[in-house]
């Protein structure tokens, strides 16, 4: 009975998505009401929701006759994996995708009477039409609906790898909702073509949108570095997996397109079309990455059938935004290009770095899928490759986002270069201190350069900013330049410091590396609802001086038949322990043990978290200001005039 309904709610949510898209599309053309539409919007909304509720009452109710919870679902599982396990597996995954979804269209709909009517009727069509594929794709090719015969006792849980870490509950959801949230810049730009109205509105309008896709998207990707480095055991965060780099190449267009948007958006009103659909048709990229099991990673889901399906929603969002920029074209900027020395050129210099960043790691992303496709070796593109492309050019990317607070500044050239001379003077100091002392290499020297110089440079600004007004603008942008400052910190010196030492201890055998040293103590052995464990207590003493027990652990599901690792992680404010449990001789008289000392991890974390909340921060500015402006009338049939915007040489 619940598989029956399950599928009716879907079918139901299919036909009210199509429904709103097609009363949304009426409303654009007619004009009218728009009361129907939105009425529809909500009952697609109501699907979702349901769904989502009765697969979480199926997980909680071990219904194995539930195809989806037979495969997920497990009575030894906890309560919390239990309900996080809706997107644990592909099918429910795509269900969350859904309900996220839903209630952003469901909440662009309620912002009617504040946009101008046709811009948001088409992008409603827009984002209603992105949903109607969704709700296809779920029904047709991944219902987690469909019944089980015979029904089994049990079932085997989720992957053992989605039950060790609390993350669990926030990634994905965080993750979904940076992804899906780019959607909405993408219908205003595709209306934004369809009305003529590229050069300003709808930028107004998806600015809050954006910020809250970018804060939302930031969380989620330093979330999941942190539970791969606290979970997975290897001891880093970041290994330039396909899938991690899927995450990253929307995040990337979309930090451009925030920026072309924000400075003389008639002058980059072609820059700011094609960035807003690039970062949806990213996504949509990485959701056929991860869910058609066209690359092998640990965050990817296994093979199935959507993936024909995807590449076409990738196609087509490709296709149809570029017909109607060739066909309606973009309006032309009423001003000459800005001075070299400006903000308006530090600006498009960062979405030149950006966007060839993005092209890197989309190049490495995609390759051995191209070659394999052509015929040839199925060749893997390793971290090597990204560090020789990408992380130059994220240096470069730092100093220019370093220069361009200071440009703002009044006095002319000559004014702006000597705000410039206590940035650079921090700079090449941090270069001098850190290679006499401790001579890390060029890539983390020129990293911790840029690093200071940013951090710097952004300090004095700030306070600049809060001297000179009493609700100071663009604070929301230096927390997040500050935060991206401090993560490019903590990669340069977690890969330029840390070490690592592996053997086999007996009991009371001690492993050394530089200060820091494990002592082997005990080992137990345990097994309970479906877990056979075994941990290593040891005695750990850091480099600070402190002593503690640690216990690493190594876990067997038999039932997944998967072995799991779940290190130890001792955090002092300059550097990680780091103890992995690697293997248990069978008399438990001795283990292999890995310790790791990681250097200036904590700054990743950091500057992760300060990013979030300057993202945050900035749309909660952009979202007031948006507020006080009226939406100004749809133009028939020509295009609204640019603003003229004056940008100081």
């Amino acid at each position: 009975m619940l598989a029956e309904a399950g599928t009716g709610v879907l079918a139901a949510g299919m036909l009210g998505a199509t429904l709103s898209a097609l009363l949304w599309l009426r409303t654009a053309l007619f004009g009218g009401s728009n009361r129907p539409a939105r009425l529809a919007t909500t009952a697609t909304l109501a699907a979702a929701v349901a769904g989502v509720a009765l697969l979480e009452w199926a997980l909680l109710r071990h219904d194995f006759s539930v195809r989806f919870v037979a495969e997920n679902g497990g009575r030894d599982v906890p309560l919390y994996y239990t309900v996080t396990g809706l997107w644990a597996g592909l099918e429910g995954s795509l269900l969350l995708w859904l309900l996220i979804h839903c209630g952003y269209t469901w909440w662009l709909s309620r912002r009617a009477n504040r946009y101008p009517p046709r811009l948001h009727a088409y992008a409603m069509v827009v984002v209603g039409a992105v949903g109607v594929f969704f709700f296809a794709l779920t029904y047709f090719a991944a219902n987690p609906f469909g019944a089980v015969f015979p029904v089994p006792p049990d079932g085997p849980g989720p992957n053992p790898l989605l039950q060790q870490h609390p993350a669990m509950g926030l990634h994905p959801p965080l993750l979904y909702a940076g992804y899906i949230g780019l959607v909405v810049p993408f219908g205003f730009a595709v209306a934004a073509l369809l009305t003529r109205r590229t050069a300003h509105d709808w930028l107004r309008i998806v600015r809050p949108w954006t910020l809250f896709a970018w804060a939302a998207l930031t969380a989620g990707i330093g979330l999941g570095a942190w539970w791969s480095y606290t979970v997975l055991g290897w001891g880093g965060y970041w290994v330039w997996d396909p899938v991690e780099n899927a995450s990253l190449l929307p995040w990337l267009t979309a930090t451009a397109f925030l920026h072309t948007s924000l400075r003389r958006p008639a002058a980059h009103a072609t820059w700011n079309v094609l960035l807003a659909c690039a970062s949806f048709v990213l996504v949509l990229l990485g959701t056929f990455l991860t869910r058609s099991g066209a690359v092998t990673s640990v965050h990817a889901f296994t093979d199935s059938p959507l993936g024909p399906m995807l590449l076409g929603a990738v196609l087509l969002a490709v296709v149809v935004p570029t017909v109607l920029f060739g066909w309606r074209g973009t309006a032309r900027p009423v001003r000459g290009p800005a001075a070299p020395l400006s903000t308006g050129t530090a600006v498009l210099a960062n979405a030149v770095i950006l966007l060839t960043i993005t092209a890197m790691v989309l190049i490495g992303t995609v390759f051995p899928l191209l070659s394999d496709a052509l015929g040839g070796p199925r060749t893997a593109v390793g971290p090597a490759y990204y560090h020789r492309t990408a992380v130059p050019l994220a240096v470069v990317l730092l100093l220019v986002m370093g220069v361009a607070p200071v440009l703002r500044a009044a006095g002319g050239g000559a004014g702006r270069l000597r705000r410039l001379a206590v940035p650079a003077g921090a700079a090449l100091a941090t270069v001098a201190v850190t290679g006499i002392l401790s001579r890390p290499g060029l890539p983390a020297l020129a990293a911790f350069a840029a690093g200071a110089f940013v951090l710097t440079g952004l300090a004095g600004e700030l306070v600049r900013r809060l001297r000179r007004r009493p609700r100071p603008a663009g604070v929301g942008g230096l927390l997040a330049h500050a935060g991206i400052a401090l993560v490019a910190l903590g990669v340069a010196g977690s890969a330029a410091y840390s070490g690592s030492v592996e053997r086999e201890l007996r009991v009371g055998e001690t492993l050394r590396l530089g200060a820091t040293s494990v002592q082997l103590v005990q080992i137990r052995r345990a097994s309970d609802a479906g877990v056979m464990e075994v941990d290593a207590r040891l005695r750990l003493v850091t480099a600070a001086g402190r002593e503690r027990s640690v216990d690493p652990v190594l876990r067997y599901y038999p039932a997944r038949d998967t072995a799991v690792t779940v290190p130890e992680v001792v955090s002092d404010p300059l550097r990680d322990s780091y103890v992995t449990l690697i293997a248990v001789a069978a008399d438990s008289g001795s283990a292999t043990v890995r310790l790791a000392v990681n250097p200036l991890v904590g700054l990743l974390w950091a500057g992760g978290l300060l990013s979030t909340v300057g993202g945050v921060v900035a749309m909660a500015g952009a979202a007031r200001r948006r507020r006080g402006v009226r939406p100004t009338p749809d133009p028939r049939p020509v295009a609204d005039p640019a603003p003229v915007e004056r940008t100081p040489a």
